[in-house]
């Protein structure tokens, strides 16, 4: 595994180094780069210094979005990351409609599972008969999880599928995840981790203290990949 840490004065530095990593990996793709995006706070951020600053600057013709996980809402609800994403970047760009390829949160989540592990199936080439995406982007949760693998459903890292039902500890929102074979299997993995409250979660899986091995984002070390963890000051602060 190739792994690197990037430490930034702030988010939209951070944003900055994702805005090129994209690019790089835009311009090195000889057909279409497809990438699994995360919802949260982070990804916001970088969605609106892209739209922003790179509006025009990057080929959006050749990017195929996915999601990694997505909460089993309709695409207009507060919770959805599809609407997130919409709000912050798609609005603001031009893309053309068949390059999205959104998790439907309406659909029952066992039968959204199959659906869209087969529209991944399709579109995404595979590497050891695994979908292999030239990208995933991914957050980190204050209890450790990564996607939607939770603590109690870290099996979910393993689990061979392409997709799975996961299900919120205390919210009980059940989610569409996709499973830690395929995050494994990227070409690059990018966790986006800023502010203080995710500095002592940085410290337990990056120094492996004791218990990281509980902690779902700890098992993501891509096979033949790269793993980039872009950090922010505050979110770093605890490092040696």
């Amino acid at each position: 595994m190739n792994s690197k840490i990037i430490v930034s004065n702030n988010v939209e530095e951070l944003s900055e180094h994702f805005a090129h990593m994209l690019i790089q990996g835009i311009d090195a793709a000889i057909d279409k780069f497809n990438i699994a995006l995360s919802g949260g706070s982070t990804p916001k951020a970088i969605f609106d210094y892209l739209a922003m600053n790179y509006q025009t600057k990057i080929d959006w013709n050749k990017i195929r979005f996915f999601w990694g996980d997505e909460r089993c809402v309709p695409p207009d609800h507060p919770d959805s990351n599809y609407l997130m994403t919409f709000e912050h970047l798609f609005d603001k760009i031009k893309i053309p409609e068949q390059n999205i390829f959104r998790v439907d949160g309406d659909n029952k989540p066992e039968a959204e599972v199959q659906r869209y592990s087969g529209v991944i199936k399709k579109n995404i080439p595979s590497a050891d008969n695994i979908p292999s995406f030239d990208l995933v982007m991914l957050g980190l949760g204050e209890d450790g999880h990564t996607a939607s693998i939770f603590p109690d459903s870290i099996e979910l890292i393993n689990d061979k599928s392409i997709c799975a039902v996961s299900q919120h500890p205390a919210l009980c929102q059940k989610r569409i995840t996709l499973t830690g074979t395929v995050i494994n299997n990227a070409k690059k993995v990018i966790f986006l981790v800023t502010g203080e409250k995710k500095s002592e979660m940085v410290k337990n899986i990056l120094n492996k203290n004791e218990g990281f091995e509980k902690l779902p984002a700890s098992h993501i070390n891509p096979s033949e990949g790269e793993l980039i963890w872009l950090l922010d000051k505050e979110a770093a602060r605890l490092l040696n």
